[in-house]
Protein backbone atom coordinates (compact mmCIF):
# COMPACT_ATOMS: atom_id res chain seq x y z
CA UNK A 1 0.00 0.00 0.00
CA UNK A 2 1.21 3.55 -0.68
CA UNK A 3 2.46 5.46 2.34
CA UNK A 4 -0.06 7.84 3.92
CA UNK A 5 1.41 10.75 5.91
CA UNK A 6 0.30 11.01 9.54
CA UNK A 7 0.91 14.74 9.67
CA UNK A 8 0.03 17.73 7.51
CA UNK A 9 2.10 20.62 6.25
CA UNK A 10 -0.17 23.02 8.14
CA UNK A 11 0.59 21.26 11.45
CA UNK A 12 4.32 21.68 10.89
CA UNK A 13 3.88 25.34 9.99
CA UNK A 14 1.91 25.89 13.20
CA UNK A 15 4.64 24.17 15.24
CA UNK A 16 7.26 26.42 13.63
CA UNK A 17 5.18 29.52 14.36
CA UNK A 18 4.72 28.56 18.02
CA UNK A 19 8.47 28.05 18.46
CA UNK A 20 9.47 31.15 16.49
CA UNK A 21 6.94 33.40 18.24
CA UNK A 22 7.80 32.01 21.69
CA UNK A 23 4.38 30.63 22.65
CA UNK A 24 0.84 29.79 21.59
CA UNK A 25 -0.64 33.22 22.32
CA UNK A 26 1.98 35.06 20.28
CA UNK A 27 1.71 32.56 17.40
CA UNK A 28 -2.10 32.83 17.41
CA UNK A 29 -1.84 36.59 16.97
CA UNK A 30 0.75 36.20 14.25
CA UNK A 31 -1.28 33.62 12.30
CA UNK A 32 -4.63 35.27 13.02
CA UNK A 33 -5.95 32.03 14.50
CA UNK A 34 -7.37 31.13 17.89
CA UNK A 35 -4.96 29.93 20.55
CA UNK A 36 -7.09 26.84 21.14
CA UNK A 37 -6.85 25.82 17.46
CA UNK A 38 -3.05 26.00 17.64
CA UNK A 39 -3.00 23.97 20.86
CA UNK A 40 -5.21 21.37 19.23
CA UNK A 41 -3.07 21.21 16.06
CA UNK A 42 0.19 20.68 17.95
CA UNK A 43 -1.37 18.20 20.38
CA UNK A 44 -2.79 16.20 17.48
CA UNK A 45 0.59 16.27 15.70
CA UNK A 46 2.35 14.88 18.78
CA UNK A 47 -0.35 12.22 19.21
CA UNK A 48 -0.16 11.17 15.57
CA UNK A 49 3.64 10.88 15.68
CA UNK A 50 3.79 9.38 19.15
CA UNK A 51 6.56 11.84 20.05
CA UNK A 52 6.51 14.79 22.46
CA UNK A 53 7.70 17.87 20.55
CA UNK A 54 6.89 20.75 22.91
CA UNK A 55 6.82 21.31 26.64
CA UNK A 56 5.00 24.34 28.05
CA UNK A 57 6.65 25.87 31.08
CA UNK A 58 4.71 28.84 32.41
CA UNK A 59 3.50 30.71 29.35
CA UNK A 60 6.40 29.73 27.11
CA UNK A 61 6.70 26.67 24.88
CA UNK A 62 10.05 24.85 24.72
CA UNK A 63 11.21 22.22 22.29
CA UNK A 64 12.14 18.77 23.52
CA UNK A 65 15.29 17.14 22.11
CA UNK A 66 13.15 15.16 19.67
CA UNK A 67 11.27 18.35 18.83
CA UNK A 68 14.48 20.14 17.88
CA UNK A 69 15.38 17.41 15.40
CA UNK A 70 11.88 17.23 13.93
CA UNK A 71 11.59 21.00 13.68
CA UNK A 72 14.84 21.30 11.70
CA UNK A 73 13.64 18.67 9.23
CA UNK A 74 10.21 20.28 8.97
CA UNK A 75 11.76 23.62 8.00
CA UNK A 76 13.46 21.91 5.06
CA UNK A 77 10.12 20.40 4.04
CA UNK A 78 8.16 23.66 4.18
CA UNK A 79 10.94 25.55 2.37
CA UNK A 80 10.87 22.96 -0.43
CA UNK A 81 7.09 23.31 -0.76
CA UNK A 82 7.42 27.10 -0.94
CA UNK A 83 10.13 26.77 -3.60
CA UNK A 84 7.97 24.35 -5.56
CA UNK A 85 4.97 26.68 -5.47
CA UNK A 86 7.13 29.66 -6.40
CA UNK A 87 8.62 27.71 -9.31
CA UNK A 88 5.12 26.86 -10.56
CA UNK A 89 4.14 30.53 -10.42
CA UNK A 90 7.38 31.55 -12.14
CA UNK A 91 6.86 29.06 -14.96
CA UNK A 92 3.32 30.37 -15.40
CA UNK A 93 4.80 33.87 -15.72
CA UNK A 94 7.33 32.67 -18.30
CA UNK A 95 10.26 32.31 -15.88
CA UNK A 96 12.30 29.42 -17.28
CA UNK A 97 12.86 26.29 -15.16
CA UNK A 98 16.43 25.92 -16.52
CA UNK A 99 19.01 28.35 -17.89
CA UNK A 100 21.89 26.96 -19.96
CA UNK A 101 25.17 28.87 -20.14
CA UNK A 102 27.87 27.79 -22.59
CA UNK A 103 31.32 29.02 -21.58
CA UNK A 104 34.50 28.96 -23.65
CA UNK A 105 37.13 27.20 -21.55
CA UNK A 106 39.60 30.11 -21.67
CA UNK A 107 37.12 32.49 -19.99
CA UNK A 108 37.97 33.44 -16.36
CA UNK A 109 35.02 31.83 -14.59
CA UNK A 110 35.39 33.90 -11.43
CA UNK A 111 33.23 36.51 -13.17
CA UNK A 112 30.55 33.95 -13.97
CA UNK A 113 30.53 32.69 -10.37
CA UNK A 114 30.21 36.24 -9.09
CA UNK A 115 27.21 36.86 -11.33
CA UNK A 116 25.65 33.54 -10.31
CA UNK A 117 26.09 34.38 -6.61
CA UNK A 118 24.10 37.56 -7.18
CA UNK A 119 21.54 35.74 -9.31
CA UNK A 120 20.87 32.89 -6.89
CA UNK A 121 18.64 34.78 -4.39
CA UNK A 122 16.37 35.89 -7.23
CA UNK A 123 16.57 32.73 -9.37
CA UNK A 124 13.07 31.48 -8.43
CA UNK A 125 14.24 27.89 -8.42
CA UNK A 126 15.63 27.94 -11.95
CA UNK A 127 18.30 25.30 -12.48
CA UNK A 128 21.60 26.43 -13.96
CA UNK A 129 23.50 24.25 -16.43
CA UNK A 130 27.05 25.30 -17.31
CA UNK A 131 28.42 23.81 -20.54
CA UNK A 132 32.18 24.01 -21.18
CA UNK A 133 33.00 24.56 -24.84
CA UNK A 134 36.22 24.77 -26.85
CA UNK A 135 36.93 26.47 -30.20
CA UNK A 136 34.48 25.30 -32.87
CA UNK A 137 32.43 23.61 -30.18
CA UNK A 138 31.43 27.12 -29.14
CA UNK A 139 30.47 27.95 -32.73
CA UNK A 140 28.32 24.82 -32.84
CA UNK A 141 26.51 25.74 -29.63
CA UNK A 142 25.68 29.17 -31.08
CA UNK A 143 24.50 27.89 -34.46
CA UNK A 144 22.36 25.14 -32.94
CA UNK A 145 21.12 27.35 -30.05
CA UNK A 146 22.10 24.73 -27.47
CA UNK A 147 22.44 27.38 -24.75
CA UNK A 148 20.51 30.46 -23.64
CA UNK A 149 23.67 32.48 -23.04
CA UNK A 150 27.10 31.94 -24.59
CA UNK A 151 30.45 33.34 -23.51
CA UNK A 152 32.58 32.93 -26.62
CA UNK A 153 35.96 33.84 -28.00
CA UNK A 154 35.15 36.56 -30.51
CA UNK A 155 37.04 34.74 -33.26
CA UNK A 156 34.65 31.77 -33.25
CA UNK A 157 31.38 33.74 -33.34
CA UNK A 158 29.70 32.84 -36.64
CA UNK A 159 28.56 35.44 -39.15
CA UNK A 160 25.19 36.97 -38.40
CA UNK A 161 25.64 36.88 -34.62
CA UNK A 162 26.68 39.82 -32.46
CA UNK A 163 28.22 39.62 -29.02
CA UNK A 164 28.90 42.19 -26.33
CA UNK A 165 32.67 42.40 -25.62
CA UNK A 166 33.30 41.66 -21.94
CA UNK A 167 37.00 40.91 -21.41
CA UNK A 168 40.25 39.71 -22.97
CA UNK A 169 42.03 36.49 -21.98
CA UNK A 170 45.83 36.32 -22.31
CA UNK A 171 47.15 32.96 -23.50
CA UNK A 172 50.80 32.19 -22.83
CA UNK A 173 53.01 29.19 -23.76
CA UNK A 174 54.28 27.25 -20.72
CA UNK A 175 56.25 24.12 -19.87
CA UNK A 176 57.13 22.29 -16.68
CA UNK A 177 60.30 23.34 -14.87
CA UNK A 178 62.01 20.04 -15.84
CA UNK A 179 61.36 20.46 -19.56
CA UNK A 180 64.39 21.08 -21.79
CA UNK A 181 62.78 24.29 -23.11
CA UNK A 182 62.56 25.73 -19.59
CA UNK A 183 66.28 26.66 -19.76
CA UNK A 184 66.09 28.52 -23.09
CA UNK A 185 66.69 32.26 -23.01
CA UNK A 186 64.94 32.80 -26.33
CA UNK A 187 62.86 30.62 -28.61
CA UNK A 188 61.18 30.97 -31.99
CA UNK A 189 57.94 29.41 -33.22
CA UNK A 190 59.66 27.03 -35.64
CA UNK A 191 61.76 25.56 -32.84
CA UNK A 192 58.71 25.32 -30.59
CA UNK A 193 56.80 23.39 -33.26
CA UNK A 194 59.36 20.58 -33.05
CA UNK A 195 58.23 19.72 -29.52
CA UNK A 196 55.20 17.86 -28.18
CA UNK A 197 52.19 20.15 -27.76
CA UNK A 198 49.40 19.50 -25.27
CA UNK A 199 46.09 20.64 -26.75
CA UNK A 200 42.54 20.84 -25.46
CA UNK A 201 39.94 18.72 -27.25
CA UNK A 202 37.53 20.68 -29.42
CA UNK A 203 33.99 20.07 -28.15
CA UNK A 204 32.36 20.28 -31.59
CA UNK A 205 30.88 17.14 -33.14
CA UNK A 206 32.91 17.96 -36.28
CA UNK A 207 35.94 19.96 -35.07
CA UNK A 208 38.00 22.11 -37.41
CA UNK A 209 41.70 21.31 -37.27
CA UNK A 210 44.34 23.97 -36.68
CA UNK A 211 41.91 26.88 -36.33
CA UNK A 212 43.71 30.19 -35.99
CA UNK A 213 47.17 28.64 -36.36
CA UNK A 214 47.28 27.41 -32.76
CA UNK A 215 48.33 23.85 -33.58
CA UNK A 216 51.63 24.13 -35.40
CA UNK A 217 53.32 21.20 -33.65
CA UNK A 218 53.20 17.85 -35.42
CA UNK A 219 53.36 15.94 -32.12
CA UNK A 220 50.21 16.44 -30.07
CA UNK A 221 48.54 14.98 -27.05
CA UNK A 222 44.87 15.90 -26.65
CA UNK A 223 43.19 16.27 -23.25
CA UNK A 224 39.73 17.32 -22.10
CA UNK A 225 40.58 20.38 -20.02
CA UNK A 226 43.33 22.72 -18.85
CA UNK A 227 43.73 20.97 -15.49
CA UNK A 228 44.72 17.72 -17.19
CA UNK A 229 47.15 19.69 -19.36
CA UNK A 230 48.72 21.32 -16.31
CA UNK A 231 49.30 17.97 -14.59
CA UNK A 232 51.06 16.64 -17.71
CA UNK A 233 53.20 19.78 -17.96
CA UNK A 234 54.19 19.51 -14.31
CA UNK A 235 55.63 16.06 -15.04
CA UNK A 236 57.97 17.67 -17.58
CA UNK A 237 56.14 16.57 -20.74
CA UNK A 238 55.21 18.91 -23.61
CA UNK A 239 54.24 22.56 -23.84
CA UNK A 240 50.81 24.16 -23.87
CA UNK A 241 49.15 27.52 -24.49
CA UNK A 242 47.26 28.27 -21.28
CA UNK A 243 45.24 31.20 -19.91
CA UNK A 244 47.59 33.42 -17.91
CA UNK A 245 45.04 33.83 -15.09
CA UNK A 246 44.89 30.05 -14.66
CA UNK A 247 48.64 29.47 -14.24
CA UNK A 248 49.69 32.68 -12.50
CA UNK A 249 50.42 30.97 -9.17
CA UNK A 250 52.32 28.13 -10.87
CA UNK A 251 54.52 30.47 -12.92
CA UNK A 252 55.13 32.65 -9.85
CA UNK A 253 56.26 29.59 -7.86
CA UNK A 254 58.43 28.34 -10.74
CA UNK A 255 56.60 25.03 -11.09
CA UNK A 256 55.70 26.06 -14.64
CA UNK A 257 57.90 28.21 -16.88
CA UNK A 258 56.65 30.69 -19.43
CA UNK A 259 58.45 30.17 -22.73
CA UNK A 260 60.46 33.17 -23.95
CA UNK A 261 59.20 33.35 -27.52
CA UNK A 262 60.93 35.96 -29.66
CA UNK A 263 57.64 36.70 -31.40
CA UNK A 264 53.97 36.06 -30.62
CA UNK A 265 54.93 35.60 -26.97
CA UNK A 266 51.28 35.79 -25.98
CA UNK A 267 47.93 35.60 -27.71
CA UNK A 268 45.01 37.81 -26.80
CA UNK A 269 41.56 36.23 -26.95
CA UNK A 270 38.72 38.78 -26.81
CA UNK A 271 35.65 37.31 -25.10
CA UNK A 272 32.04 38.24 -25.83
CA UNK A 273 28.64 37.49 -24.32
CA UNK A 274 25.87 36.69 -26.77
CA UNK A 275 22.39 35.22 -26.98
CA UNK A 276 21.85 32.73 -29.84
CA UNK A 277 18.05 33.15 -29.76
CA UNK A 278 17.19 36.54 -28.30
CA UNK A 279 13.46 36.05 -28.87
CA UNK A 280 13.48 32.86 -26.76
CA UNK A 281 15.47 34.28 -23.83
CA UNK A 282 13.26 34.26 -20.73
CA UNK A 283 13.21 36.74 -17.83
CA UNK A 284 15.70 34.68 -15.80
CA UNK A 285 18.16 34.57 -18.70
CA UNK A 286 17.81 38.32 -19.24
CA UNK A 287 18.41 38.94 -15.54
CA UNK A 288 21.53 36.77 -15.54
CA UNK A 289 22.83 38.40 -18.73
CA UNK A 290 22.57 41.84 -17.11
CA UNK A 291 24.42 40.59 -14.03
CA UNK A 292 27.20 39.15 -16.20
CA UNK A 293 27.57 42.44 -18.03
CA UNK A 294 27.60 44.30 -14.73
CA UNK A 295 30.47 42.24 -13.23
CA UNK A 296 32.51 43.21 -16.30
CA UNK A 297 31.69 46.89 -15.77
CA UNK A 298 29.35 47.06 -18.75
CA UNK A 299 26.56 48.74 -16.78
CA UNK A 300 22.92 47.96 -17.30
CA UNK A 301 21.41 47.35 -13.88
CA UNK A 302 19.28 44.20 -13.88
Amino acid sequence: MPYRPKSTLEQWRILQAVVDAGGYAQAAELLNKSQSSLNHAVAKLQSQLGVELLQVIGRKAFLTEAGEVMLRRSRILTAQIEDLELLAASIDMGWEPEIRIAVELVYPKKYLYQALAEFHPQSRGSRIQIIDTVITGTTEVILEAKADLVIAASGVIPKGYLGEPICVTRMIPVVGKQHVLAEHQTLDLDELSQHLQIVIRDTASKPMDNIGGWLKAEQRWTVSNFYEAIEILKSGIGFCWLPAHLVQDLTDSGELKRLPLSQSSERLVPMSLLTPKEEKLGPGGRQLRQLLLAVHGKGGNP
